[in-house]
């Protein structure tokens, strides 16, 4: 997805939730200081079905569905989760407000970490980002792209992660760990959760496609 398709979307983010753009802006750009431009081509889902592991109550449960995609790609938690049960990560995406040692040993290994920088997490950015292998990290931004940030779109570790495979060519798209109804959700994460869902909405109506997450709940999604 283009910034500039991206951007209005965003924008409808930060009003509901009351975020700041400036502080998005202010992380990127600090993030920027150590990151380096990244070959998407490492993450080439041409043709592939990839799986967009969530880090909801029922991943183990579907791990048999990410072990039989094509590729992996895993928000946050859901990369350790995995690896206990034998299933490889192509890529880890997170904010760094969980498991940011599970990515230090991942991009020290050569393998791909993808490090979100928003507006609150600031801190976080700064204690790890340059601990960082910057060859094994994709550095995202939810703002405009500068430098070695990108924006592939999306808000969310999980939807980020679809948005990702998307931009890399997936050809079908499922969804290990994603609980959209969890009832141990609540407040601004509950809040999130809602817009992870009308973001995939998007997302398959921009792909042509259904995503089996999505059954029995299209209807009664606000569109964007």
């Amino acid at each position: 997805m283009r910034f500039e398709d991206w951007e209005p979307v965003y924008e409808r983010v930060l009003a509901d939730l009351g975020f700041d753009r400036a502080a998005d802006e202010a992380v990127r750009d600090r993030a920027a200081e150590h990151a380096t431009p990244f070959d998407l081509a490492r993450l080439d889902c041409s043709g592939a079905t990839v799986a967009v592991a969530g880090a909801g109550p029922s991943l183990e449960a579907d791990a048999a569905l990410a072990r039989e995609a094509d590729l992996v790609f895993a928000a946050s938690t859901a990369t350790d989760r995995l690896a206990d049960r034998g299933v490889a990560v192509d890529a880890m995406v997170t904010d760094l407000d969980k498991n940011p040692d599970t990515g230090l040993d991942r991009t020290r290994h050569g393998a791909v970490v993808v490090a979100h920088a928003h507006g609150d997490n600031g801190d976080l950015v700064g204690e790890w980002l340059p601990r960082y292998d910057a060859a094994h990290t994709l550095v995202t931004t939810q703002a405009a792209p500068v430098d070695g940030v990108v924006n592939v779109g999306g808000f969310t570790d999980g939807d980020r992660a679809a948005f990702l495979a998307d931009r890399c060519g997936a050809a079908r798209l499922v969804f290990p760990g994603w609980d959209l109804d969890d009832p141990d959700v609540g407040g601004m994460k509950a809040r999130k959760l809602d817009w992870a869902e009308r973001l995939l909405r998007l997302l398959e109506r921009r792909r042509g496609e259904r995503f089996p997450v999505l059954d029995g709940r299209r209807e009664s999604i606000d569109p964007i």
